[in-house]
């Protein structure tokens, strides 16, 4: 085979691979002696069909084989013989004109991973702001969590609903006096205060007692999801089945015990280790934070175009798909075409320290071992069903992309914790709220802009007068190698069936 450069621009490289037609035969003859004496044909013995059928019967079908084949071969020869590290994989094509029997002509166009600069790792300093789980932490802890199992009670007939009380109704809206679709219910919970109507109306069931009628005049928001109903009047007629007030949360050895623990000695202790790692992984947070933007800052070099387009487009999928949730779907999607540069300055961003992540990695003997990478897998198959679980694994397995997708994340935070160990840290103490603002403040002043929703949301999609999807709290974000995140998706609202009178927990709606 002949391998000629066509192209050495940057880290674009181009080769014309020609592979003599004549090695194609020999491989082709070859393989049909292989198989000659398995031929089977009418009016012949078994192995003594003539060999000029032997060709005509299989020739075609192995010489293609033979030929895909050898295209595979010379493209890793030469990558091998070039000394190419490619970024992604080779762009293949064959000579469009080639005819058979003709020498085969390849070209190749590939992407090489950069010559990364020397790595300086031996001067990081860092510093670790820590925050003690103290028992006013963990007190505000365990008081959240008996908020979240708040309970409730029937309140007497003539008790007047308030603020913080949980109304049962049946209702039916009217548009310019015709019953609407989705505007009736029956037997819903709904608790006042809690935002979860539509603006104005559980402001009008402060007063109300059980039996009561009532008459309940809303007007839809301008950006309600359904259109036929924006900006239009409804009159709902809602009768009052019963009132509930919210018990008092004690918090005590009958409150832990009904979570199935011994005590509150023993919740106490538990939250104690889910306070101290929430802190833990806040103050990891801020550290590998600080950790690539020193890194970032301190070397510079060329990344391969196609990987920076593939991660911009990532970004760029997720972006669209947000704006597609958002109240004004073109104004959201503008404002991204605004910042268009601003994403791929991230993208790039992230290729780059993604490359200088796995160069320390690899100089430092920093592995995924394959215990390692078999935990991966099987949490990975989790989000699947039992049907699929298999197919699921054995496809990370057989495929070295997804595989590499797969490790990716736990390979990044174990060059982290080399790069941690490395470094000069020195600790201070900090509260929580200045822990959570210096992570803030590194977000506004970092060089390269945070990765943004595309449109800041307005009211909620709500359906009348259902609840609405409860707003989530975002969870605690880990750093990636740009240490940015794309945002993380919206959950579509839907309408939420009416609910039954019987008092339910509070849900937790934290994401």
């Amino acid at each position: 085979m002949q391998t000629v450069e066509t192209l050495n621009e940057g880290l674009k490289r181009a080769y014309t691979l020609t592979i003599p037609f004549a090695d194609i035969e020999k491989q082709v003859d070859a393989q049909l002696k292989e198989i000659a004496p398995q031929v089977r044909m009418p009016g012949f013995r078994p192995g003594k069909v003539p060999a000029n059928l032997v060709r005509k019967m299989h020739g075609e079908a192995i010489e293609q084989d033979v030929v895909n084949k050898a295209i595979q071969t010379g493209v890793q020869e030469a990558m091998a013989e070039q000394e190419i590290r490619p970024a992604m994989q080779p762009e293949i094509e064959l000579d469009p004109d080639w005819e058979r029997g003709k020498d085969i002509e390849i070209s190749m166009k590939v992407e090489v991973l950069p010559e990364i600069p020397e790595i300086k790792v031996d001067d990081i300093s860092l510093e670790r702001l820590t925050v003690e789980a103290d028992d006013k932490a963990v007190d505000a802890a365990i008081q959240s969590l008996a908020e979240n199992q708040k309970s409730y009670e029937t309140a007497a007939k003539t008790y007047k609903a308030k603020e913080g009380d949980l109304v049962v109704i049946d209702f039916e809206g009217k548009v310019d006096g015709e019953p609407f679709e989705g505007g009736k219910g029956e037997e819903m919970s709904v608790t006042i205060g809690s935002g979860q109507l539509i603006p104005g109306f559980e402001d009008q069931l402060v007063g109300v007692k059980a039996n009561d009628a009532k008459e309940v005049k809303i007007t839809f928001p301008d950006d309600y999801n359904v259109d036929y109903l924006k900006s239009k009047d409804a009159v709902f007629d809602v009768t009052v089945g019963e009132v509930r007030k919210p018990k008092e949360a004690k918090v005590d050895d009958e409150f832990a015990q009904s979570l199935g623990l011994e005590g509150i000695d023993k919740l106490r202790e538990l939250m104690k280790g889910q306070v101290e790692q929430e802190l833990n992984g806040l103050t990891r947070t801020h550290m590998k934070r600080k950790l690539l933007d020193n890194l970032a800052a301190n070397h510079d070099f060329p990344v391969p175009p196609t990987m920076v387009e593939s991660e911009f487009d990532q970004i760029w999928n997720q972006l669209e798909q947000e704006a597609a949730n958002e109240p004004d779907p073109e104004a959201a999607r503008k404002e991204m075409e605004d910042e268009k540069d601003e994403y791929r300055s991230i993208a790039e961003r992230r290729v780059r320290l993604g490359l200088l992540l796995s160069e320390i990695g690899k100089q430092n003997g920093v592995e995924i071992n394959q215990s390692e990478m078999s935990q991966l897998i099987a949490q990975a198959s989790q989000q699947y069903g039992p049907e699929d679980r298999e197919r699921f694994i054995q496809y990370v397995q057989q495929d070295p992309m997804a595989a590499a997708q797969l490790r990716a994340p736990l390979y990044e935070d174990k060059v982290v914790d080399y790069l941690f160990e490395n470094a000069e840290i020195t600790d201070r103490t900090v509260t929580r709220e200045e822990l959570e603002e210096a992570i803030e403040a590194e977000e506004d002043e970092t060089p390269k802009p945070e990765v943004k929703k595309p449109a800041a949301r307005k009211t909620a999609a709500k359906k009348a007068p259902a609840k609405k999807t409860a707003a989530k709290k975002p969870a605690a974000k880990k750093a990636t190698a740009s240490a940015k995140k794309a945002p993380a998706k919206k959950a579509t609202a839907k309408k939420p069936a009416a609910k039954k009178p019987a008092a339910k927990k509070a849900s937790n709606s934290e994401g």
